[in-house]
C-alpha cells in the first residue's frame, strides 16, 4: 500500500493523484504552509517539497521525493511501460512552466511585486510564453490525444494556471480545448482543487 503526501492544490501532486486513480493508495492532504503540515513534510522529505510517496521496503518505511521519480518508481513496481524520450521531453517542458509559475506564485504570496524589468521575472515570463506556445503546437499535432502520463501532467498544469489565474492563455486555443475536453473525467473531477 502506498501513501502519497501532498496538498490538493499542487499540480505536481494532482498529476499523481489522477494517474493513481486505479492503483490502491492513501492520500494524505497537508497544508504545507501551516506548522502541522510543515512538521509532517520535514519528517518525510528533507527537501520539504510535495509530493512524497511512502512505501514499505523490507519492513521499513521508505520515501520517494519527486513526482517524476515517483512516477518512474511506480511504473517499475507495476511493470508499466516507461516513457519514450519525446515524452520525457514533454515532461521537461511541462515541469519548466510549473517550476517558473510556482516560484512566481510563491513570490506573490510573499508580497513581492512582479517587476517585468527585473531579470528573474523577465526570464520566467519568457520561459512560460515559449514553452506554452510549444505545448500548444504539440497538442495541435495530436501528441496529447491519448490520456497518458504526459497528458495528465499537461492537464494538471493548465487547470492549475486557470485555478490560480497565473497566466493569460488567450490565443493558446489547442491548450484551452485540450483542457475542456478532459475536464469532466472522473479522476479529474475527484481531484479538483476547487472542491
Amino acid at each position: 500500500m502506498y501513501k502519497l503526501y501532498g496538498s490538493t492544490t499542487s499540480p505536481y501532486v494532482r498529476r499523481l493523484r489522477i494517474w493513481l486513480a486505479n492503483i490502491e493508495h492513501e492520500f494524505v492532504n497537508m497544508n504545507i504552509y501551516e506548522q502541522a503540515g510543515r512538521e509532517i513534510l520535514i519528517s518525510k522529505n528533507p527537501a520539504m517539497k510535495v509530493p512524497v510517496l511512502e512505501y514499505i521496503d523490507q519492513g521499513k518505511s521508505a520515501f520517494i521525493y519527486d513526482s517524476r521519480v515517483i512516477y518512474r518508481f511506480l511504473c517499475q513496481q507495476h511493470d508499466f511501460p516507461t516513457l519514450s524520450w519525446p515524452q520525457e521531453n514533454q515532461l521537461t517542458l511541462i515541469d519548466a512552466v510549473n517550476d517558473s509559475l510556482v516560484q512566481m506564485f510563491q513570490l506573490s504570496q510573499s508580497d513581492v511585486v512582479a517587476d517585468t524589468d527585473k531579470l528573474f521575472f523577465k526570464l520566467q515570463k519568457e520561459r512560460v510564453n515559449n514553452v506554452l506556445a510549444e505545448l500548444d503546437a504539440q497538442v495541435q499535432e495530436g501528441l496529447f490525444d491519448s490520456w497518458h502520463y504526459p497528458a495528465i501532467c499537461l492537464f494538471s498544469l493548465i487547470d492549475w494556471i486557470e485555478f490560480r489565474n497565473l497566466h493569460n492563455l488567450k490565443g493558446l486555443s489547442a491548450l484551452l480545448n485540450f483542457h475542456q475536453e478532459n475536464i469532466q473525467r472522473i479522476e479529474v473531477t475527484a481531484t479538483d482543487p476547487r472542491m
